[in-house]
């Protein structure tokens, strides 16, 4: 593995990509259901979800619990270590929020 060029490098390689924030956001709310979180999140495949979420549970930022019931009921939170991850994004998510308009025109601009 190369050397971490930064701190943001170090974490971007830890959660970066489409679905990994979306989920770290989701989680940072409450625990859900694996269905609640697919729900929660459009167009995410239920193989890229599983992938995804199996990735950060070895990963140390997601816990998994499998209560042993039928039908099955499994859920998802994140763990201490998630927690302090998610804290940093409440920062970037408000300002996404702040700036929806600028943003979806610079996107449209190169699309």
């Amino acid at each position: 593995m190369r050397p971490f060029i930064c701190g943001l490098d170090a974490a971007l390689r830890l959660i970066g990509g489409k679905w990994k924030p979306l989920i770290l956001f989701f989680l940072a709310r409450q625990p859900m259901r694996y269905g609640e979180l697919k729900r929660s999140i459009d167009g995410v495949s239920d193989k890229m979800l599983i992938q995804q979420l199996k990735e950060m549970e070895r990963h140390g930022i997601v816990s998994r619990t499998d209560h042993g019931e039928v039908p099955p009921r499994v859920d998802y939170a994140l763990t201490d270590f998630g927690r302090g991850l998610s804290a940093a994004f409440v920062s970037l998510c408000e300002w996404g929020e702040a700036h929806q308009t600028e943003i979806t025109e610079a996107l449209l601009e190169t699309s």
